[in-house]
């Protein structure tokens, strides 16, 4: 099999010492390019995706690097206030969350996708993401989520700050902050906080980010994390039902943790939601919110309303 320029082929042994399944992951284009990954034995998929994830992680640190060359919350940490920017008066997610329920609706975060390392990308300007955005908001959704993370998931600043400006409801930052200056170069009314990645700085990066006056979604996938959420102010926890380690996306996930998380807390459910039955199915094992994004994007009116109108339709 020929392989153009830029692509590394990662090779795998199994327990024979064998070689075993492959993968291969485009440096140039930043796309795992799957050969059925998800057929694959569990240990083969851990290691491609651990791989994958560090990649990611060492992208965001080469981003934050350029945030720290700018000089964003340069007073973060030093016991000074300069260039610290003022709190944000974000847009009240859990009230419209609360009354879309009780409307009978679902409360769906509409998310502009442009893409994902398994996935294929469209390429989102910030006037189509605006456009997108505002299709979503007229639909009924909640909020909006956009991706941020622009070399693997193909997203941009530029896109947030348009759909900000664009709608009245609130958006969501989605990306891999790892670093407190993401948090103070965030101008969003929501930011999603990754436990499994942040796992120690959880709670300091929850603090900072209600300092900012951003509202934390904290994404969860297992009781361990959960527990660590549980622990922190955070009011949101998002649950994950796919499984970064193996791929595998598995609604039961939120079926599972659902029972644990206290009424106080908003639970919104991520991942794998694909239609209204979905939805539906989600909402009744306990989520108060769903975010959706891959099953909306072909069309953001339409699909984003048939998902906030599921409970009526089914």
């Amino acid at each position: 099999m020929p392989f153009g320029r830029g692509l590394a082929i990662y090779l795998f042994i199994n327990e024979n010492g064998a070689q075993s399944d492959w993968t291969l992951w485009c440096i140039s284009h930043k796309k795992l390019l799957r050969h059925q990954i998800t057929s694959y034995p569990v240990h083969v998929i851990k290691a491609i995706m651990h791989r994958v994830i560090d990649e990611i992680l060492a992208s965001t640190r080469q981003r934050v690097r350029r945030i720290n060359a700018a000089g964003v919350g340069r007073g973060v940490g030093v016991g000074t206030d300069a260039d610290v920017p003022a709190p944000i008066e974000h847009r009240d997610i859990i009230r419209l969350i609360r009354s879309r329920k009780h409307e009978n609706r679902i409360p769906v975060i509409a998310e502009v996708k442009p893409g994902s390392p398994t996935t294929g990308n469209r390429n989102i300007t910030p006037d189509d993401a605006s456009r997108i955005a505002r299709e979503m908001e007229a639909a009924g959704a909640v909020a909006n989520s956009v991706l941020t993370e622009p070399d693997f998931f193909f997203g941009s600043m530029e896109n947030l700050s348009a759909v900000r400006a664009s709608v009245k409801i609130p958006v969501l930052r989605k990306d891999f902050i790892i670093d407190e200056k993401q948090i103070y170069e965030t101008e969003s009314d929501l930011i999603l906080l990754i436990a499994g990645i942040l796992r120690g700085k959880l709670e300091r990066f929850i603090d900072l980010s209600i300092t900012r006056g951003l509202e934390p979604l904290v994404e969860v996938h297992n009781e361990t994390e959960l527990t660590n959420a549980l622990d922190t102010k955070t009011k949101i926890i998002g649950i994950n039902n796919r499984d970064l380690n193996t791929l595998k996306v598995d609604l039961s996930t939120t079926e599972h943790l659902t029972p644990l998380i206290p009424a106080d807390r908003i639970i919104v459910s991520e991942s794998g939601i694909k239609n209204a039955s979905d939805a539906v199915r989600l909402v009744d094992a306990g989520a108060d919110a769903i975010l959706v994004g891959t099953a909306i994007m072909d069309a953001p009116f339409e699909r984003t309303k048939a998902l906030v109108d599921a409970l009526h339709a089914l």
